[in-house]
């Protein structure tokens, strides 16, 4: 049963309690789908497929050894949703979900999480959000969301609940203090 929902231009975010005398939170980020994205992608594949074929029979015609470009099967898989689960007794599991169907789950103990923390990220190009995990024992942060970059306000209801499971204090500290 969908507790909470909210929605802008680009992503869905969907408080989820499918057991509530379980006291387990499901948080949802999902990226909403346009259909010229894939149409664009479907002219670029026919592209390339008339250009393999272009290549394949000019191979026939003068047996050349041609020089070929590197392979493309290696690129970013696109993530389909991502997902957090906190069951407070446990600790806290992170799931992406592919298009291609793979799932990838990461489990952190909740005794392991030190707090839960929301940091802005500044790069020559762009500004974003991101939500991550102090973990004891580790020397990096642990990413919530690997693939999306959610805005900051769906990120809050998150951090809150993550807050509430971690016994950590909701503080939100600035650079003057």
């Amino acid at each position: 049963m969908v507790k909470f929902s909210i929605s802008n231009a680009r992503y869905t975010y969907a408080h989820d309690q499918k057991y509530p005398s379980e006291g387990v939170d499901i948080h949802h980020i999902v990226p909403r789908r346009n259909s010229a994205k894939y149409l664009f992608v479907y002219a670029l594949a026919l592209l390339v497929l008339a250009c393999a074929i272009y290549l394949y029979v000019l191979e026939l015609l003068f047996p050349k050894p041609v020089k070929r470009g590197e392979d493309l099967t290696n690129r970013a898989c696109d993530a389909l949703k991502e997902s957090v689960v906190i069951m407070p007794a446990f600790g806290v599991q992170l799931e992406t979900h592919y298009v291609s169907g793979k799932v990838i789950r990461c489990f952190v103990p909740i005794d392991k999480i030190l707090k839960p923390v929301l940091l802005e990220c500044v790069t020559p190009v762009t500004c974003y959000w991101t939500l991550s995990l102090i973990v004891r024992g580790e020397s990096e942060l642990v990413l919530v969301f690997k693939n999306l970059r959610p805005p900051v306000k769906m990120l809050v209801h998150v951090w809150k609940a993550l807050c509430a499971a971690t016994d950590g204090k909701e503080e939100i500290r600035t650079h003057a203090e």
